[in-house]
């Protein structure tokens, strides 16, 4: 096999391990994937500063407003999330990841991240930055795809 078949084959591998891995994780703490998925974003949007809305999360987790909401009171009935009003619209509500959020967070990855880190420290960090590029591309790919298949199945609905 060509070692782009290869690597192909082990990053469809690698996903399903990962989603192994979450559905394991996240059953320990009673938490359901779309749960993890969301506080995944929050923190991601916390990391750049941005604020997170019930709407942001409708968006980015391709859910319907009433599956929000309940994502949203799952996440707020176990502690891990804090709803404000804006101070400039009150319409407008906040959601706010709390500590006990990030310290459940802390303890789900932390053996995927101990364990990845380990193999990572095989390679020299010339290796490193060539594999972060690599991702990054592949990242951009799957997100490219994404929607292109989003924009597919809209011209698909149109159709109808």
């Amino acid at each position: 096999m060509a070692a782009r078949e290869e690597l192909m084959a082990l990053m469809r591998q690698f996903t399903v391990e990962a989603d192994r891995y979450v559905d394991v994780a996240s059953d320990r703490d009673s938490l359901y994937r779309t749960d993890l998925h969301a506080l995944s974003i929050m923190m991601g949007a916390a990391r750049a500063g941005l604020t997170v809305t019930p709407g942001l999360l409708r968006e980015e987790l391709n859910l319907s407003s009433p599956a929000t909401t309940a994502l949203v009171d799952r996440l707020d009935s176990a502690g891990h999330v804090t709803r404000r009003r804006s101070d400039v619209d009150r319409r407008q509500v906040h959601l706010e990841m709390t500590d006990k959020a990030r310290t459940t967070g802390a303890m789900l990855f932390a053996p995927l991240a101990r364990h990845i880190n380990g193999a990572l420290d095989r390679y020299t960090d010339a290796d490193l930055t060539l594999l972060r590029d690599m991702m990054q591309h592949v990242t951009d790919a799957t997100i490219a795809a994404k929607m292109e298949a989003q924009n597919d199945a809209r011209d698909g609905d149109d159709a109808d």
